[in-house]
């Protein structure tokens, strides 16, 4: 007999972005069900043992202050913490930590198992059940149904997974794990139109067999930072990683084995990352350099294995032994687990809507790889907003769309519906326009207050931060309103190498003073009886020198929104606007965006174009 049951969301899939999706819901009152492939590798991170990074780290703290997981579950697991880009403007900077890989795991299933409304089964997912043109529930492989308001579909790299290692292939997500063939044939025949996307891991080495003493070391901050503002104290003893080098003698061994690589031997015919290629895609590439960095980094606090980060590669095992034991440091090296390379179906992500819901199928939302992106970051951003709208779509509630200038999260979602992707997304910085308002330090100004309107943040968490935003807008206004008289301030300004404030001025305002490029909140200090700590002295020194730049960005932002509020009909017939080019009928049919904003992004759309849209919409209302 076929076992049956109700819930309000199923979640398909354990990785970042399925966890994400459950937690969220779960935790706004909803009972929900996470069906994933294995129970042992829920939370798995199959690449590199690390978190954030490069723009990465933004989305993680973005995910924090709206009550998501990713960030705590990073601090937990730390091993070694970095701020990258320091030596740059604060927009820019962006944390990193490497993380105990078997741990993150473990502490990854205990929060789910341990998480109100929210029950983790073991089972593959066959069939999504539609009727009326809305997911009603799940057919999973051994015949059990679950029946439910909303389907969330967070596959990752298992929809259809072929696997590589040198001219071997066979079916799996992972290493040793099985993939989801049916499901990806059940999505096919609810009318969705998926494409093929590849990706690569680097080998892992037997640690005792890897000599060090030649090697760089990499070091963790000195003041460490964390993700979570959950976290009350940081890791102090954290592990170095290690840099060496590829070389001639490493290139040449690939050169000559490019016939038994998968990628170009014509077996694998996904695309597979730009932004994070394998060792065989740099050396044909980058033919003319002599050698690539390699980050040894360890995988765990008691792991016996160190992860290869620069190294993704899909060569014959015997091949990836000589190659590693070309290279400084490695000439005696062990593999334990060779690199690999994996196929795998994805949506297009142009067929959905903000929210993550699909437009062909109702109460339908994809989230994380299956939407063309890569990195645990992206997946679990994608996750929380598919969980949250998932959710709020069962309540007939307005839905939760972050905007570009709100948020790396609202960039990335609306890079993947407006532009679709035909290679694996990667989120950076250079991506998002409003950068400068979108820094790590204002994460809790900009998205805490969905955290509480979700019920995903406790408000005496946020009364925390309110506070701390209460102390930086009153010493700004000290600042701003306290004058000091050149005696005082200019023996400080001339040991900075600043100019002097003439004496015939009387004085400059601490907030001018602030501004100059050579002066720190810690400079000013003694120049007043104002209290400045590290904390609320660093945001009062970030929005005193970028003051101009921010009422810029402020102002563009006010003239985006009156686009914003220019919706465009679902229904909207652009084949009937004269004037518009066969192209941009063709682009503006197929993304259907929710208003001209977001139609004035999509490549190939001109301003004449927007404007001819603008006049239709206006004469279409009369």
């Amino acid at each position: 007999m076929v076992h049956t049951a109700k819930y309000d969301i199923i979640v398909i899939g354990g990785g970042h972005a399925g966890v994400e999706a459950s937690l969220a819901p779960a935790r706004m009152g909803f009972s929900v069900l996470l069906l994933t492939l294995n129970l042992d590798t829920i939370g798995q991170m199959s690449c590199n043992p690390s978190i954030g990074g490069l723009a990465k780290g933004h989305l993680v703290k973005e995910i924090d202050a709206l009550g998501g997981e990713i960030g705590l579950l990073a601090d937990k697991t730390a091993i070694q913490l970095r701020m990258l880009n320091s030596s740059k403007g604060p927009a820019v900077w962006s944390p990193r930590s490497q993380n105990d890989r078997g741990y993150y795991k473990e502490i990854v299933r205990q929060v789910l198992e341990s998480t109100e409304n929210l029950v983790v089964k073991q089972e593959e997912v066959a069939d999504i059940l539609v009727n009326e043109n809305t997911a009603r529930g799940v057919r999973t492989s051994i015949g059990n149904e679950y029946l439910t308001g909303a389907v969330i579909v967070t596959t990752g790299t298992f929809l259809n997974g072929l696997m590589h290692i040198g001219m071997e292939h066979f079916p799996g997500g992972r290493l040793a794990e099985s993939n989801a063939s049916s499901l990806s044939e059940s999505l096919k025949n609810l009318g969705l139109n998926l494409g093929r996307l590849k990706t690569g891991t680097s080998p892992r080495i037997a640690k005792n067999t890897v000599n060090t003493s030649g090697m760089r070391v990499h070091h963790g901050d000195e003041k460490p930072f964390k993700f979570s503002f959950r976290t009350e104290r940081v890791i102090k003893d954290q592990l170095p990683c290690y840099v060496t080098h590829t070389n001639q003698a490493t290139h040449e061994i690939i050169r000559k084995n490019l016939d038994r690589s998968p990628l170009y031997s014509g077996k694998i015919i996904g695309t597979g990352p730009r932004y994070c290629p394998s060792v065989e895609t740099k050396i044909v590439r980058f033919a003319d350099r002599d050698s690539h960095m390699v980050f040894i980094e360890p995988e765990g606090r008691n792991s016996g294995e160190f992860y290869l980060n620069g190294l993704a590669t899909s060569l014959p095992y015997d091949v990836q032994l000589d190659m590693l034991r070309a290279i400084e440091g490695l000439e005696n090296v062990e593999i334990t687990r060779p690199g690999y390379a994996v196929e795998y179906d994805f949506v297009y992500p142009i067929q959905l809507y903000p929210t993550l819901e699909t437009k062909l199928i109702k109460k339908l939302f994809c989230a994380g790889q299956i939407n063309g992106t890569s990195g645990y970051e992206e997946a679990a951003a994608q996750g929380i907003v598919a969980g949250i709208n998932a959710g709020l779509r069962l309540r007939d509630e307005k839905p939760f769309v972050l905007k570009r200038y709100e948020a790396y999260i609202g960039v990335l979602i609306d890079d993947l519906i407006t532009k679709n992707t035909l290679e694996p997304y990667r989120m950076f910085t250079s991506l998002a326009e409003h950068r400068l308002l979108l820094r790590i330090d204002n994460v809790a100004d900009r998205l805490m207050p969905y955290g509480v309107k979700y019920g995903l943040v406790k408000e005496e968490e946020y009364g925390i931060f309110q506070k701390h935003r209460k102390d930086i807008d009153e010493a700004l206004h000290k600042l701003q309103t306290t004058t000091v008289k050149p005696d005082i301030a200019n023996p400080i300004l001339i040991d900075k190498g600043e100019q002097e404030i003439p004496e015939e001025r009387g004085g400059q305002t601490l907030f001018q003073i602030l501004k100059r490029p050579g002066i720190h909140y810690q400079d000013i200090v003694p120049m007043t009886d104002i209290e400045l700590n590290e904390t609320i002295g660093w945001r009062v020194e970030i929005e005193t020198k970028y003051e101009g730049y921010i009422k810029r960005e402020e102002d563009l932002i006010e003239r985006l929104k009156e686009l914003e509020g220019v919706r465009i009909p679902a229904s909207f017939d652009y084949q009937a606007i004269r004037g518009l080019s066969n192209e941009a009928k063709s682009k503006l049919s197929e993304v259907r965006p929710v208003n001209l904003d977001q139609a004035s992004r999509i490549q190939g759309i001109s301003p004449s174009d927007i404007l001819l849209l603008l006049l239709h919409i206006k004469r279409d209302r009369t």
